[in-house]
């Protein structure tokens, strides 16, 4: 392993390589503390979330969700037409929205004298970071360089008409088709936001299900509600081969079927940033591109922490944040909580969106667990029908135990997971959350009804 000698005095104390969630939460945090902190960041501070992923996707969500109460805006009185989609103008809206969240938190860095190196970082030693022809020498060194789109084996992405999700967010018009491989998170919104702005939308997912690492019922209603929507599913496919044509793409799938389209988009997943930065060299142990680190985002070396997109933990910006306060506070001599993965909130905002905390049933009876459960039908509450958005709250809890799991499914139900989380971070039991009184008429509503009817004291539903 390579030598971990301490740094020089005149070193900073903590160097991050990346600016990304978890890099730069880590050095807002540490500044706070009074760690002296530089940043290198090859790109942008605010990293693939702000400028490439969480927030443009969504701004692209909420201009799908507009396109689509005009269409049906009939269904409420209103009299109002669709002319089209100017995607000049969303791009726009989108970049605004980029803009300004990123001028404040280049005020935010600034304000907390965070210093940041614009440049390509290479590891050099246990404590330096080489970029250009300057050495940046820091007492302790996180590696936070995040993720990249994915691809499989033999699938080159051309960026024309095989594409990333990086490249779908700069398109400049609505394509007319999309073949879409990959049901996660990613492949879902980006169906959803295809399908409200008029294009024919096609997902191939080799698992059986539409966002698969969610409960089962849950994915069985998106996919329910994808067939109404008019987005075609290939589930249980398994992709073969891609063709460019006169049109666009020939995607063939396992079993002879074709899937034509104008585009294809590879929604397989993203992997970690740590290739050619100089962490093999260094002796950073790694498995499959990932930094190996330990409990604490330790790597093998004592000078080394790493985290975010780069650790094999659940790759979501959110998690970024709390991997960044957590290695700043123990960096700065705190003693913080080891962070429970369990009970990180997960929302995919496809319409409708898909919201999760705790663990799944499969999951709970995997740990041994004799489980009670109750799915409330969102057909019972009354804002959901306001709103017109179909879906379910299903709570599952230990029997005669607590709840360890919330998952949602319907329109707007990512801002009700907050409340969940507290409930299964908290270890409530359900009679508990039955004893608290929600505001009528909202969708919170729905989460209270769930955990009424498993206290054994249904209001508005049969069981």
């Amino acid at each position: 392993m390579a030598s971990t000698s301490p740094a020089s005095p005149d070193a900073v104390d903590l160097l991050i390589l990346g600016a990304g969630s978890g890099g730069y939460a880590a050095a807002l945090r540490a500044a706070e503390l009074g760690v002296s902190v530089v940043m290198v960041e090859r790109d942008k501070v605010g990293g693939t979330c702000l400028h490439y992923g969480c927030i443009p996707t969504k701004a692209l969500l909420h201009a799908a969700e507009i396109a689509d109460q005009t269409r049906e805006s009939e269904n409420f009185g209103i009299k109002a037409t669709l002319d089209g989609i100017d995607m000049a103008g969303v791009n726009s809206y989108k970049d605004k929205v980029v803009s300004r969240l990123y001028k404040g938190l280049q005020g935010l860095v600034k304000s907390r004298q965070i210093e940041v190196v614009a440049g390509d970082g290479r590891l050099t030693s246990p404590t330096t970071v080489q970029v250009g022809d300057r050495t940046i020498e820091g007492r302790h060194v996180l590696l936070a360089t995040g993720s990249q789109p994915m691809s499989l084996p033999g699938l080159e992405i051309d960026h024309d008409r095989v594409i990333d999700s990086s490249d779908a967010l700069r398109l400049d018009r609505v394509p007319a088709s999309v073949a879409i491989l990959g049901a996660g998170a990613i492949g879902c919104e980006f169906a959803s936001v295809w399908r409200s702005f008029g294009a024919e939308v096609t997902i191939i997912e080799a698992l059986p299900h539409v966002v698969p690492l969610e409960e089962e019922s849950s994915s069985k209603l998106v996919e329910r509600a994808f067939r109404k929507r008019g987005i075609g599913m290939e589930l249980g496919a398994r992709f073969e081969s891609v063709k460019s044509t006169d049109s666009g793409v020939t995607v063939s799938l396992e079993g002879g079927k074709t899937i034509e389209a104008e585009l294809f988009l590879v929604a397989v997943g993203r992997g970690p940033v740590s290739a050619g930065i100089g962490y093999d060299e260094v002796g950073v142990a790694m498995e499959r591109g990932f930094v190996t680190v330990d409990a604490e985002m330790r790597t093998n070396i004592p000078t080394i922490s790493a985290l975010g997109d780069l650790i094999p933990t659940l790759q979501l910006a959110h998690v970024g944040f709390g991997e960044g306060i957590f290695a700043a506070e123990r960096l700065a001599g705190l003693n913080p909580p080891p962070l429970d993965y369990d009970g990180v909130p997960r929302v995919t905002y496809s319409e409708p969106e898909v919201a999760s905390v705790g663990i799944t049933s499969a999951q709970a009876r995997d740990r041994g667990y004799d489980i009670v459960d109750n799915t409330y039908d969102l057909a019972g509450n009354g804002k959901s029908q306001i709103l017109q958005t179909a879906g379910a709250v299903k709570v599952i809890a230990a029997k005669d135990g607590p709840v360890l799991g919330v998952h949602m499914v319907g329109s707007r139900v990512g801002e009700l997971i907050a409340e969940a989380q507290l409930i299964t971070n908290w270890e409530a039991l359900p009679a508990e959350v039955a004893q608290l009184i929600h505001p009528h008429p909202t969708m919170s509503e729905a989460v209270g009804e769930a955990h009424l009817a498993l206290a054994g004291k249904p209001l508005h539903s049969h069981s």
